[in-house]
């Protein structure tokens, strides 16, 4: 036999092993739930008598990873009649297991739980999977799920690149259909502070008013959507449903138990039973912009540009007058990105970037691609500050986290102190054009001005300030216990994290990141 021939035999064994998906699987359409005001959340909010006009929603920003988990918990435990979940990753961690235990508890009270989830990191999942959609209360949907079985990412990618090329970033958790978080944070230990060695900064919203109904209508779309699979339309359903439950709830309570009673434990249930006591107004009023892409993004070729998350994004951006702040760790400008900002700043807009340093990036190939963007926006007036990987970040107090690496994760911007954006999607090509996003841009004048002021005061303590010397080299300036330091390199590296970034800067895949 030829050795092509032996390839080839080779490959259809490899791919014959992979389990397949069934797109046509059955499925009932289902929609958030309407009159839940006689829920306990929907009382307390209609007795609370806010008085605000019929375009405003109340919004309260989550920055401290505890803060961010304990609203998650407290939220899931009050639920009555429905949860909906929409997330790019829920990982088998601490916070991610005691996350789906609430999710569990609440159907198990009776509670319909809606689950839709990106299949990028379902890994060795399949089994509590299909025990969760088996609870009668609990249902499960994948969006653009990859073959199972051994090879199951290679086939996918060879017999539908186009399709699992395209995932579902948004994050929004709606409970009663009368609150709402959404923002940049996936359901695991680094995005709430619960990991020694990895720490990432992050910022939510929880929301309430008008716009808890509007993520429901987005939610509803892409649950009823093609893209989302059922469970059993790609995983065998367990031959014993009650046991296969039954073995799922067991590793939920014997994890759960292990860290019951640690300070990190403790610090989330403090930050809850803070939540009950509290009588001060939490919430902040104001006009806002729910801003999400189509569905139909997830099929190329499909949606059309005023459908997409871009076209709002865009607009507002390009309002600014006096300043523009964004933060984004994963930013990768285009040649277009590059001349929008460059041409607000010539407008004598002062635009400033925050994003992660390589040192505090986890991804070194975005890291490759936002490189060359540094010095033409730096030539055009754009000030750039890069995280260090030594930042503090909230939330993390109760955790060994002294060797931890500070990532940046928020993604936002800030257009005159006027609009703030939280939300999911980062400055890069693959969340303008290949993966959903969604967000919401706020408008009000105390939340531009205080998050601008806050990172204001910070920048030193945080970041590098990225400039050009007088050879207009890129250089970075730091402030090292209490002493100015320039670094002639990328700092805090190893010459092999700079050359993994270097090698990944020459291949062609910045259309990918």
């Amino acid at each position: 036999m030829s050795s092509r021939l032996r390839l080839l035999a080779v490959a259809i064994l490899f791919l014959g092993g992979c389990a397949g998906i069934d797109f046509d699987y059955p499925r009932s359409e289902s929609y958030a739930l309407a009159d839940t005001s006689d829920t306990s959340i929907g009382r307390d909010l209609e007795a609370a008598d806010f008085d605000f006009p019929p375009d405003q929603s109340g919004f309260y920003p989550l920055s401290d990873g505890i803060d961010a988990l304990a609203a998650r918990i407290l939220l899931a435990e009050r639920a009555e009649k429905s949860i909906d979940v929409q997330y790019y990753l829920i990982k088998n961690d601490i916070v991610g297991r005691a996350f789906v235990t609430q999710l569990l508890n609440a159907a198990d009270r009776g509670v319909r739980v809606r689950l839709l989830l990106d299949d990028m990191f379902t890994s060795g999942y399949d089994l509590g999977l299909a025990a969760l959609d088996s609870h009668p209360n609990f249902e499960i949907r994948i969006y653009n799920p990859f073959y199972r079985g051994t090879g199951g990412k290679v086939q996918s990618a060879l017999r539908g690149f186009r399709r699992i090329n395209r995932r579902m970033h948004n994050k929004s958790f709606t409970v009663d259909n009368q609150m709402t978080i959404l923002g940049g944070r996936n359901i695991a230990d680094e995005y709430f502070g619960a990991r020694e060695d990895k720490a990432f900064g992050d910022l939510d919203v929880l929301a309430v008013g008008p716009i808890v109904h509007e993520v429901s209508t987005m939610f509803d779309l892409y649950w009823n959507h093609e893209t989302a699979l059922p469970v059993p339309a790609f995983v065998e359903p367990p031959d014993d449903a009650e046991a296969a439950l039954k073995a799922v709830r067991d590793s939920l309570r014997n994890a759960n138990a292990e860290i019951a009673d640690s300070d990190y434990a403790n610090a989330v249930r403090w930050q809850a039973y803070e939540y009950i006591a509290t009588e001060q107004e939490l919430l902040q009023w104001a006009p806002y912009e729910l801003v999400y892409d189509t569905p139909d993004k997830g099929i190329k070729g499909r949606a059309a540009k005023e459908e997409l998350i871009t076209a709002p994004l865009i607009e507002s951006l390009s309002s600014a007058s006096e300043e523009v702040i964004i933060l984004s760790p994963y930013f990768v400008p285009l040649d277009t990105g590059i001349e929008g900002l460059s041409a607000l700043a010539r407008k004598d807009v002062e635009v400033t970037v925050v994003t992660n340093s390589l040192a505090a990036n986890n991804q070194f190939t975005v890291h490759a691609g936002y490189k060359p963007a540094r010095k033409p926006l730096l030539e055009s007036g754009v000030t750039i500050y890069e995280v260090r990987p030594d930042a503090h970040v909230e939330g993390t107090e109760f955790i060994d986290a002294s060797g931890a690496t500070a990532t940046l994760h928020t993604k936002a911007y800030i257009v005159d102190r006027e609009q703030v954006f939280i939300g999911s999607f980062n400055f890069d090509p693959r969340s303008a054009n290949l993966n959903t996003e969604m967000g919401v841009i706020i408008h009000d004048e105390d939340l531009g001005e205080l998050f601008a002021t806050e990172l204001e005061k910070h920048y030193e303590e945080f970041a590098y300030a990225v400039f050009l010397d007088d050879e207009r080299r890129v250089r970075w300036r730091a402030n090292d216990d209490g002493q100015e330091v320039i670094y002639g390199k990328e700092p805090k590296t190893s010459w092999w994290t700079r050359f993994k970034a270097g090698l990944a800067g020459l291949l062609p895949i910045k259309s990918q990141l």
